[in-house]
């Protein structure tokens, strides 16, 4: 049998009925779930999460309109993911201290960064929270783990997902106000993720769109899982810093 190609592949969403792309995208939901486990505490239960994907799953599959251009795939993935978060926040499990310490992180790379007119050093911003070189760590650890810069929101979903004028993607075409704001907030992020040190872009790539954990960065970059971690913290809370603006509006 020939394989069907891309665009065969394509068309054939317009025929699927809801049922039909429900059995064919069951997997997605345990893919999404098994990826976000990853960096998420012990306390948090993979059933939860593929419970609450396949509630976003049977949603995506009777809403989907093929005609609107995004592929189902790409459509149910993100309400999924944003489902299963929803679901992680309900529970929310991380100190108040730690979010406001995040906050502060956030704020301090801010200070130093347009003080300097450079990317801040993990040093100077330890200066200003008055902490140690060992204690910022843990604060980018915590990043990572407790997703309090949003990670999720704005590096997986708004940089794939939020498009101006695509209601498939999250913004109502007929608000005009939310469809500029969206544009301008997914232009800010790709300017914010471009802006990033070399090695801080590598690894949000191959954690977000290699959808690589930790250790398998680690291998990949020939360091220790903890140092990843700390890179992608750092890698957050310079993207939060940076899009402060917008996401203190929108908390």
């Amino acid at each position: 049998m020939r394989a069907m190609n891309p665009r065969a592949a394509y068309a054939s969403q317009f025929t699927l009925n809801p049922d039909e792309l429900i059995d064919r995208h069951a997997a997605l939901v345990k893919r999404i779930a098994h990826h976000l486990m990853a960096r998420l505490p012990q306390t948090v239960q993979i059933d939860d999460l593929i419970q609450a994907g396949m509630i976003a799953l049977l949603e995506s599959a009777r809403n989907f309109d093929a005609s609107l251009g995004a592929s189902f795939e790409t459509y149910a993935g993100t309400r999924i993911r944003g489902s299963m978060l929803d679901e992680v926040r309900r529970y929310d499990w991380a100190p108040r201290s730690v979010h406001r310490r995040t906050r502060e992180a956030a704020q301090a790379i801010q200070t130093v960064e347009n003080r300097e007119g450079r990317e801040a050093r993990a040093a100077e911003v330890a200066q200003i929270l008055g902490v140690s070189l060992e204690e910022y760590d843990k604060i980018q650890s915590d990043a990572v783990s407790c997703r309090l810069v949003s990670a999720e929101d704005f590096v997986v979903e708004a940089a794939g997902v939020v498009d101006a004028g695509c209601p498939e993607l999250g913004v109502d075409e007929a608000d005009p106000l939310a469809a500029l704001e969206a544009a301008g907030f997914r232009e800010g992020l790709i300017a914010a993720i471009e802006g990033l040190p070399d090695r801080e872009k590598l690894v949000l790539s191959l954690y977000y769109e290699e959808e690589l954990n930790l250790r398998e960065i680690g291998a990949v970059l020939g360091v220790s899982e903890s140092r990843v971690c700390q890179i992608l913290g750092q890698a957050m809370l310079r993207l939060r810093a940076r899009l402060g603006n917008w996401l203190d509006g929108h908390e």
